[in-house]
C-alpha cells in the first residue's frame, strides 16, 4: 500500500506476464501515490523491469490490469499507450537511450513536438528544463559527446519536459559511478519534489533505492515484501 494516503494514482493488480516459457510477473501488485517515489527491487530476473515496463504501458500483461487516474492502461491500444507516454508519463532507461542523431537540445524537445507543440516554444521549455538539470552548456552537442551522467540528466529532462505525472526510471544508473550515480538521483529527487511527480524506479542497488519513500522488493515475478523509508529531505 501507498505510504501517502488518498486515492492511488496508479494501481496494477494480479499481474501476470511470460515471455515463452517464463514466468516474468506472478500474481505481481502495487500501488503508486501522486508524488510517491517508490523503488522496485530484486535479484535480476525477479520480474522488477517487466513490472515496471507494464506500469509504463510499454508492454501489456497477460492477465491482471493496470489503472492511471481511472483509465485501463492495459486495455489501450498501442498508439494510446504511446501518447501517454509523450503526456502524463517520462521513461528513463539504463543508457539514456537519446537519439544520437539528435542535439540535446532537440532531444528534450522532441517529446513537446511530437505532441503539436510548435518548434519555438518547445526549444524553450527545453532550455528551460536543460537549466534546472544543469545541462544547458550541453544544448547543442550531440549525445555521443557526452559523459554517462551528462546523458542521464537529459534523458531525466526529456522525461520531465512533458509535465509528467510518474517518471519510470529503469535501473538509471546502472552505467554510471557511484559519484555520477549520486548526482543523478539527486537531481531526480528534486525535480520530482519540485514539480509533485511520482517516481517509479528499478534498481538493484542499495544506496539507490534508499533515494525513495518505500521500497518493494520482488522474487520470481511477485511482490514479497515492501519498506518504508525516510524521504530524502528528511534524512540526513
Amino acid at each position: 500500500m501507498s505510504t501517502h494516503g488518498g486515492t492511488p494514482l496508479l494501481t496494477a493488480s494480479g499481474l501476470f506476464k511470460s515471455y515463452g516459457r517464463t514466468e516474468a510477473l506472478r500474481d505481481a501488485s502495487v500501488e503508486v501515490a501522486a508524488g510517491e517515489i517508490l523503488a522496485l527491487t530484486g535479484a535480476s530476473g525477479s520480474g522488477k523491469s517487466t513490472l515496471l515496463h507494464c506500469l509504463a504501458g510499454i508492454v501489456t500483461p497477460d492477465e491482471g490490469a493496470v489503472v492511471f487516474d481511472r483509465r485501463r492502461v492495459d486495455r489501450m491500444s498501442e498508439d494510446q499507450r504511446s501518447a501517454l507516454r509523450r503526456t502524463e508519463f517520462g521513461v528513463v532507461f539504463q543508457f539514456a537511450q537519446l537519439i544520437p542523431e539528435l542535439t540535446v537540445l532537440d532531444n528534450v524537445s522532441l517529446p513537446l513536438l511530437l505532441a503539436g507543440i510548435g518548434r519555438e516554444d518547445a526549444r524553450a521549455k527545453a532550455s528551460e528544463w536543460l537549466e534546472r538539470f544543469g545541462a544547458l552548456g550541453q544544448a547543442a552537442l550531440r549525445p555521443g559527446q557526452l559523459s554517462g551522467g551528462q546523458a542521464q540528466r537529459v534523458a531525466l529532462a526529456r522525461a520531465l519536459v512533458s509535465g509528467a505525472r510518474i517518471v519510470f526510471a529503469d535501473e538509471p544508473t546502472g552505467a554510471l559511478d557511484s559519484l555520477a550515480a549520486e548526482q543523478t538521483m539527486t537531481t531526480l529527487v528534486h525535480a520530482a519534489r519540485e514539480t509533485g511527480s511520482a517516481v517509479v524506479l528499478v534498481t538493484h542497488d542499495a544506496q539507490v533505492a534508499a533515494y525513495a519513500d518505500r521500497e518493494l522488493a520482488l522474487r520470481d515475478g511477485k511482490v514479497t515484501q515492501g519498506v518504508d523509508a525516510l524521504p530524502v529531505r528528511e534524512r540526513a
